[in-house]
């Protein structure tokens, strides 16, 4: 399975906010049993960076394991406010039923 999130932060705050992100949510995603990868993409617009984090998982089970219960929760770390200009709250699940690596 795939989950997808969606935030942005200041142009000015784009290499930190990356570095931090390394620290948190991509070394949870690391910690958790069942984690298949990821892909940070970055783009800027309008004076923001936006990053769309996508995070490749075994099955549901893996994903409630680093997520909880409700697995359409976005999760987020101690330091996420002061980075991010938006968020979203919710995230997007997608069945892979083929990749290409």
């Amino acid at each position: 399975m795939a989950r997808l999130w969606h935030g942005s932060t200041r142009v000015a705050d784009r290499q930190a906010y990356l570095a931090y992100l390394q620290r948190s949510g991509l070394q949870a995603y690391r910690e958790t049993s069942g984690h298949r990868g990821s892909f940070v993409l970055v783009r800027e617009a309008d004076g923001l960076a936006e990053f769309l984090l996508i995070s490749l998982w075994q099955d549901e089970a893996a994903i409630r394991r680093f997520a909880g219960n409700d697995i359409t929760r976005a999760v987020f770390f101690p330091d996420d406010d002061r980075y991010l200009t938006d968020r979203d709250l919710r995230v997007t699940h997608y069945d892979v039923p083929a990749s290409d690596f």
